[in-house]
């Protein structure tokens, strides 16, 4: 456990990162400080103080990042309050209603230019401004890997939705009333005046979908001021919160409090905890496998399953829970309230950026509504949010939200109906003449890692049509895609070792028999080995889905689901990294 007894050393300003581009008194430092000139500073705005970039996600077709572009001077305004130089160094924008074929094809990228735009530019420290789906998991991953102290910025989530007087949830809503609609009970009219009632205003998506699941447990590592994850995008708090993050950064530069020193394997250990407890999105164990992975954690699917034994989901947010949103929770106490009660679990000696440990910050959290954060003995579920299931159809796993599916499809056996790829189920599912039953296990093949490619949020597969309209609202369906973390239902996703690589699902053919036990964290195919081996060795390998590019690069390097699909040349111990600039 680290030590809290002795504050660390305080950096001189001849120390500073930043001093090796402008303080010598040589041919290149002249180049720099001329340049700066240019630009109208003086020596005065930036010799001797920490230069802090803040990396903005800020887009034109970003609308969870809209309030960035005038956020960002918030955290500007805290910098100088502090005593340090702001920069703004834009970077890749990653909208997740609007990037095809998925954002999660370029979280690596945003990743590596995170970790290049630190790595190459005069900078001490750095705020991330991040909060749409990839972008929490990608800046942070940069920021690890580059090692300067860092303080992440979430963009909190927007607004409840109204439609006629009712609440509506982001993703899950749409979702629910889609299949209303394909059912015939709700009109056209209805579902316009949805469409503008379900998104209020900026932020992230106010369900515990992936934005609010990522950004909490940014916060859980420590990685954010506390309290700051669910702070409505919206609530001049926020505005605070960004100021109070920039100010913060540059103490952390004197202190040299970096990534290394906050994200330990026991702050890793805590935000699994905590993402059990928040009922938290699928998408949540492919990330902190990347993360704690890049930063030398030894964390994997069987730890994540042990904390869903023992850690009851208390925040009875929608998806699992049955009533709230992101709003709500904040109001009830936020992630310090659910922490609070999660205190039995925690190790409460990991260090947050304000470089103290949880035990301190937690001294004066209070949880305002105990049917929001419930308490440990009246849980919304008794065990926590994931199973994982391994069997000969996921040999290295796969992963189901057990919260928010229907009871009776815990234990489940069924036939198969397999769709090749996600094109041949869209044309298929609302066949009238498709002969499909509510016992039928639809299943989609060919939409991981490199099968989507980029595993796209294709896991949800829709109800067919011919049965929503009978009735069915949830069925067991298989896929080695993701999904939506706003998504609901006996879904299970993420099969490792993907079909497109030749995995199980690869094998299945309509009308198998597949039997899935969660209790006993079980899934298996019903057909002998003699005979899959007999289709293991028909199969034909797919053509390779690019060419050029970083399509190309990516196809290449990218890991399974299991692994937390980082590239392989990007984890810690592939090799060292470059050296500082200061040797060029």
């Amino acid at each position: 456990m680290p030590s809290h007894d002795t504050p660390p050393r305080r950096k001189t300003a001849d120390e500073l990162r930043s001093a090796r581009w402008f303080a010598p008194d040589d041919f290149r430092s002249f180049g720099h400080r001329s340049r700066m000139n240019q630009m109208g500073y003086a020596a005065a705005d930036y010799a001797g103080k920490p230069v802090i970039a803040i990396i903005n996600t800020w887009s034109d077709l970003n609308q969870c990042h809209a309030h960035f572009k005038q956020r960002v001077e918030d955290v500007k305004r805290g910098v100088l309050q502090a005593g340090g130089f702001p920069v703004e160094l834009p970077a890749l924008s990653l909208s997740e209603s609007k990037v095809k074929p998925t954002t999660m094809l370029y979280r690596n990228f945003l990743a590596m230019e995170t970790e290049e735009l630190i790595r190459s530019h005069p900078v001490d420290g750095v705020v991330l401004m991040g909060g749409c789906d990839k972008t929490t998991p990608a800046l942070l991953l940069g920021a690890t890997s580059a090692g300067v102290p860092a303080i992440y910025v979430p963009a909190g989530p927007m607004l409840r939705g109204n439609w006629h007087g009712r609440v509506l949830g982001s993703g899950s809503d749409a979702f629910k009333y889609w299949d209303e609609r394909r059912a015939g009970a709700i009109s056209d009219k209805d579902w316009n005046e949805m469409e503008v009632g379900i998104a209020r205003s900026y932020g992230v998506c106010m369900t515990m979908g992936t934005a609010a699941t990522m950004t909490a447990l940014a916060e859980a590592i420590g990685m954010t001021l506390p309290g700051a994850s669910s702070i409505p995008a919206a609530d001049s708090n926020h505005i605070r919160m960004c100021a109070a993050a920039g100010r913060r950064a540059v103490d952390m530069v004197w202190e040299d409090l970096t990534p290394s020193r906050i994200q330990t394997e026991g702050a890793f250990r805590n935000a699994i905890t905590v993402a059990m407890a928040m009922g938290c999105s699928t998408n949540a164990v492919i990330h902190l496998l990347a993360m704690a992975r890049r930063a030398a954690h030894a964390i994997g699917l069987d730890d994540f399953d042990r904390a869903s034994r023992t850690v009851p989901v208390i925040a009875n947010i929608r998806p699992s829970g049955d009533r709230y949103l992101m709003e709500d929770f904040y109001y009830a106490g936020g992630l310090p309230g659910l922490m609070l009660r999660l205190k039995p679990f925690l190790d409460l000696d990991q260090l947050t950026v304000t470089g103290r440990p949880w035990s301190e910050e937690l001294a004066e959290a209070e949880v305002y509504n105990d049917d929001v954060i419930r308490p440990l003995d009246n849980p919304i579920y008794a065990e926590g949010a994931l199973a994982v299931l391994r069997g000969n159809l996921a040999p290295d796993g796969c992963v189901m939200k057990p919260s928010a599916a229907a009871p009776h499809l815990l234990r489940h056996t069924g036939p198969a109906l397999v769709f090749d790829n996600y094109p041949d189920l869209k044309a298929t599912i609302d066949r009238d003449d498709l002969d499909v039953t509510p016992e039928h296990v639809l299943v989609l093949r060919n939409a991981g890692p490199l099968g989507g490619p980029g595993m796209p949020e294709w896991g949800m597969l829709p109800i067919p049509k011919k049965l929503v309209r009978q009735g069915v609202r949830d069925m067991v369906r298989i896929s080695d895609a993701r999904m939506s973390g706003t998504s609901y239902g006996a879904c299970i996703l993420h099969v490792s070792p993907e079909s497109y690589v030749g995995g199980p699902l690869a094998l299945v053919r309509t009308g198998d028999l597949i039997s899935v036990d969660v209790p006993s964290r079980s899934i298996s195919l019903e057909v002998d080995e003699a005979e899959l081996e007999r289709r293991r060795a028909a199969l034909v390998p797919p053509a390779p889905r690019y060419g050029r590019g970083y399509g190309w690069m990516f196809s290449r390097h990218i890991a399974q689901a299991d692994k937390g699909c980082d590239f392989d040349f990007l984890q810690t111990d592939f090799g060292p990294p470059v050296g500082e600039p200061d040797i060029f």
